[in-house]
């Protein structure tokens, strides 16, 4: 009886620890996502306008394709960061990062 109340005890605190929100490590890749999904977007930007001033429409649609891609590839690599920061902390604020599907 005395190990199944020390049992209980102990899953007690471990589920106030996971209640207790974002850890350090959920809160800089989320940062780091963050910044990485900013210079994608920047760049897809710089794209998008060399693709108004693009001299034919066929260098418009490649600009603007390219543009596209840089987006796509920034919004998987943020979602990459803020999965791995989720796990870092052995899964206990998982709940709140995105799957990479």
């Amino acid at each position: 009886m005395k190990k199944f109340a020390i049992a209980a005890a102990s899953l007690f605190v471990l589920s106030g620890v996971a209640a207790c929100g974002e850890s350090a490590a959920d809160k800089a890749a989320e940062s780091r996502a963050d910044a990485v999904e900013a210079t994608g977007e920047a760049r897809a930007d710089q794209l998008e306008a060399q693709a108004d001033a693009a001299p034919t429409n066929a260098q418009e649609d490649a600009l603007n394709r390219q543009a596209d891609q840089v987006e796509e590839n920034a919004d998987r690599r943020a979602d990459q960061i803020e999965q791995q920061g989720g796990n870092a902390d052995g899964g206990m604020t998982t709940n709140n990062t995105p799957t990479t599907n």
